[in-house]
């Protein structure tokens, strides 16, 4: 990816686009969960997220892995992606509202 291609990136787009990837290869990563819990707005904003479903929310089910490997550091660490998640629709809405 050129430096040009980076600075072009909406905020956490990076995220989303691995969570995708995770998704299409059937893979339960921590961004995959992150992607199934903005799964609403996103698809409202045209991004095509594969379903799932599980007996817990997608929520419950990321802050456990999360707190499987990371502790009483999961609590901020859950805070943050759920930030740059929405960082990440607000950007889009807002590029999308500009085109």
């Amino acid at each position: 990816m050129t430096s040009r291609q980076v600075e072009e990136l909406l905020p956490g787009q990076d995220l989303v686009e691995q969570g995708l990837a995770d998704l299409a290869q059937d893979r339960l990563t921590d961004l995959a969960l992150l992607v199934l819990i903005a799964a609403p707005r996103l698809k409202r904003l045209g991004i095509n997220i594969p379903t799932r479903s599980f007996r817990e929310p997608f929520e419950h089910q990321l802050y456990a892995q999360l707190e499987a490997r990371l502790g009483t550091a999961a609590h901020s660490h859950y805070n943050s992606l759920l930030r740059r998640i929405v960082s990440y629709a607000r950007a889009l809405e807002r590029e999308q509202g500009s085109s």
